[in-house]
């Protein structure tokens, strides 16, 4: 967004609850355990990271044995849910380069100046900030109460039906530089 109006945009069908399918993913392939979405979720809130971490996490996961069918346990580290998520992850920060990469210089310029800045639960994930700043070569920052400005900005805009207008993007879930 620049000068009230959409300058480039990119919609991506990926969020937590896609890091939370890697999870559920990663458990099958690799442990033969079902997982349910509610303990993908609470492993990749409590371990899950985009980066190395100083310390290795490790966490309890349970589900059930896909060979027998009875329930099961197992320690996981942090390293094993990142590279669950890893190809997700990097979507997103391909995306951001890709984006970037399309946007107008002038407004590159203010974005290496300024930086981003990620809103949602997503954004909560240990290091996903520092991944994109160092991947993308930009500053990056995690909103301040992320998992509810979005909400807060939704209503500033239905509050002001110009500028909501003005906002209107095409429906096409694939932007380019308007």
């Amino acid at each position: 967004l620049s000068l009230g109006g959409v300058v480039t945009w990119k919609s991506l069908p990926i969020a937590g609850e896609e890091l939370n399918k890697n999870i559920v993913q990663y458990a099958r392939d690799v442990f033969n355990l079902m997982l349910g979405e509610r303990v993908a979720e609470q492993v990749k809130m409590r371990i899950g990271s985009a980066t190395e971490l100083g310390e290795t996490l490790t966490m309890e996961m349970r589900g059930r044995d896909m060979l027998s069918g009875l329930p099961k346990e197992i320690i996981v580290n942090d390293g094993q849910i990142r590279e669950a998520m890893h190809r997700s992850i990097m979507t997103i920060v391909q995306n951001i380069k890709a984006t970037l990469e399309v946007t107008p210089p002038e407004l590159v310029a203010d974005i290496y100046e300024r930086g981003i800045v990620l809103t949602g639960g997503g954004s909560l994930l240990r290091g996903l900030d520092q991944l994109i700043a160092r991947q993308a070569e930009i500053p990056v920052r995690v909103a301040e109460d992320p998992l509810t400005c979005g909400v807060r900005g939704a209503g500033a805009l239905i509050d002001n039906q110009p500028l909501l207008k003005d906002l209107a993007l095409p429906s096409a879930g694939d932007g380019g530089i308007m």
